[in-house]
């Protein structure tokens, strides 16, 4: 009998694209300080929709950051996928050359809406001018996958690669994939989401959402946990990060940053929220024991948060089926009030954010959440200094997908 210990699966890097803040330093001090950055849409050709705030990536020039080559051939949720890999990279002081091993290395991304800006120009030229005026990346820029393929080629990783095309959930899902190819060999996984749903043509496939917000107020859009939850706002941008085996990471002399320590997956049905409860209680359970952690061990929650009154309710009362009493005490919240739901991104988002916040010894606050009606400690108007060692990050998708990531603090000294 092999007594050789199972590889764990770490963090080492965290790369960030988001509305409040284009790196992982600039998002946690916006995360952390609890600052709300919707606002009214401004991209070209929204202004007529009835969806009228959401999370825009401002300031972000893809020019300066991605080759030409690639951008001609890529939609904005790669852009955002592949700004937010480099960083990640960086971080973990894997850099941008091609890597030794290539092999070694794989991609995994999470993708819900694809490259539906891209998709749409080039539709419209097929209308307006003919066939001959469409080109040849219509057929490649939109496909949910794009974002794995373009990391892949631009930094030469030829290990397992794949895409999850889900609901939020998916997000975490991508990270339990590559966790898993992590502790069967690979040596690490570039993971994670990114999102671009605010396009014209994007954003009309959304208006059939119910859970969608309609509220025009940017500090009033977006309330979960509260009596005047009107449902979510969406956002653009999203999070990488790499996912690497510890041994490896440690002979490389990197930090390790977190520990991927146990997922759970669960399905329920699209906007069945009341029976999301004992889904998303199952997916916690079983998180839990795949990280051989007991309840009271959770040291902060990242919720869901998905502003429907049904579904706040069932994700409440779920934390209290799997958490039992602990779930009255342990500190709760959902820095995306603040910069709304980047779909498979959001997830991904909070992910970086607990590493963070386990990082820092801080819970961040629910931005514009004040009247909570559930019985839950939800962090508000300030972050609440802890000693946070372990962290629960929860998801749900509006197409009833449930899922739940437990993450562990790595290194004293991984800043």
């Amino acid at each position: 009998m092999s007594t050789e210990q199972p590889k764990r699966a770490v963090v080492t890097g965290i790369g960030v694209i988001a509305p409040n803040g284009l790196s992982a330093d600039t998002y946690w001090k916006s995360v952390q300080e609890g600052v709300g950055v919707l606002d009214r849409i401004t991209r070209e050709g929204c202004e007529h929709l009835p969806l009228k705030v959401a999370g825009e990536v401002r300031s972000f020039d893809a020019s300066t950051l991605i080759e030409d080559r690639f951008l001609v051939q890529t939609d904005r949720f790669s852009h955002y996928a592949m700004a937010a890999a480099s960083l990640a990279l960086d971080d973990a002081g894997l850099g941008r050359d091609a890597p030794e091993d290539p092999f070694s290395i794989g991609v995994v991304t999470a993708a819900g809406s694809g490259g539906g800006e891209f998709g749409q120009r080039e539709l419209q030229k097929l209308w307006g001018q003919g066939s001959k005026f469409v080109g040849p990346y219509q057929s490649i820029a939109w496909f949910y996958a794009a974002s794995t393929g373009q990391i892949s080629i631009r930094s030469g990783f030829k290990g397992p690669c794949g895409v999850v095309a889900s609901d939020e959930a998916g997000g975490l899902d991508a990270l339990a994939h590559a966790a898993r190819a992590v502790r069967r060999g690979t040596g690490a996984v570039v993971v994670g989401a990114a999102e671009a749903p605010l396009a014209p043509y994007s954003m009309v496939c959304q208006l059939g959402y119910p859970e969608l917000s309609t509220v025009e107020e940017p500090d009033r859009a977006y309330r979960p946990f509260t009596a005047g939850a009107s449902g979510f706002v969406p956002a653009e941008g999203g999070a990488v990060l790499v996912v690497e085996d510890e041994d490896r990471a440690r002979d490389r002399g990197t930090a390790v940053r977190a520990v991927v320590a146990g997922h759970g997956a669960t399905f329920t049905g699209a906007s069945r929220w009341a029976e999301s409860r004992e889904g998303l209680a199952r997916a916690i359970r079983v998180a839990l024991d795949e990280a051989g952690c007991a309840p009271e061990e959770i040291d902060v929650v990242f919720a869901d948060a998905l502003g429907v009154p049904e579904a706040d309710r069932a994700e409440a009362l779920a934390l209290a089926d799997a958490l039992g009493a602990h779930a009255a005490r342990v500190p709760v919240t959902a820095p995306k009030t603040g910069i709304g739901r980047a779909y498979c991104g959001a997830p991904v988002l909070d992910v970086a954010a607990a590493v963070l916040a386990m990082e820092h010894g801080l819970v961040p606050p629910t931005p514009n959440v004040f009247d909570v009606c559930h019985d839950i400690d939800l962090v508000v108007t300030r972050a609440r200094p802890a000693d946070l060692r372990t962290a629960l990050v929860l998801s749900r998708g509006l197409m009833g997908s449930n899922a739940a990531l437990v993450v562990r603090r790595g290194d004293e000294t991984a800043r």
